[in-house]
């Protein structure tokens, strides 16, 4: 397997630590990289369960950025580790930018994986390439609304010093219950959403994107925007509506 790889232009690396720098926000963890095709797939966990009975969905982040040519990529590796690399990229990048700024530096950052990280169960579980059908586009307002208000019951339910498993029920309870209007998706959909930025402008306007298309495939839901994916795993329940 490959052990590195190559990142197409200064821009790829600026999104990708930007995409991880939030993605720590949620969880600090591992991270997934899938190279192919001149693109890495880069997936987060912002929500998995803990076991059999935990009823936390499983919600995936997905950011795809361009790289030169890789294929025989497919590991996890600790979050933290990697964000080492990309720093350490970045800032041999500005050391070598021209004068006329760091847009100018030369593009091709090479980045060497960390060693894996710890088997995680929700880095085994991948979701489908094809079969995607269309359902609809879901207000992106809404889910910003979802995401804030889970937020807010969350901090308010979760007292001082409290444990992880009472962090775990409370988080489990606000996070998978169905977003109203889009019940076969869990606000844990939302929340990841924000936390990971797909919420934000969807282009140079600065408005943000009306709404977030929406695919099914199997017991997988996807939530697509310009500036990346939430992949969502949904239980056997919610397969009838």
């Amino acid at each position: 397997m490959s052990r590195s790889f190559t990142l197409a232009d200064p821009r790829a690396l600026d999104d990708l630590q930007l995409y991880l720098a939030r993605a720590t926000r949620i969880e600090e963890g591992s991270v997934r990289l899938v190279a192919g095709g001149g693109v890495l797939a880069v997936y987060v966990a912002a929500l998995s369960p803990a076991g059999l009975t935990d009823e936390m969905p499983t919600v995936l982040g997905l950011r795809v950025v361009r790289i030169l040519e890789t294929e025989g990529l497919d590991a996890v590796v600790p979050l933290a580790a990697l964000r080492g690399r990309l720093d350490r990229a970045q800032e041999e990048r500005d050391l070598g930018a021209s004068p006329a700024g760091p847009e100018d530096a030369p593009a091709g950052a090479r980045i060497s994986l960390p060693h894996e990280a710890p088997s995680v169960v929700w880095a085994a579980i991948s979701p489908p390439r094809g079969g995607w059908q269309a359902q609809g586009p879901i207000e992106t307002g809404m889910l910003e609304r979802v995401a804030r208000e889970g937020i807010a019951e969350v901090a308010a339910a979760v007292p001082e010093a409290a444990g992880e498993q009472i962090v775990r029920r409370v988080r489990s309870e606000v996070w998978g219950r169905p977003i109203p209007g889009a019940e076969h998706l869990p606000a844990g959909a939302a929340f990841a959403a924000l936390g990971l930025g797909f919420l934000g402008p969807s282009d140079a306007s600065g408005d943000l994107a009306a709404a977030l298309e929406s695919y099914e495939t199997g017991t997988w839901t996807r939530l697509s925007s310009p500036r990346g994916h939430i992949l969502v795993k949904r239980r056997a329940w919610t397969l009838s509506r």
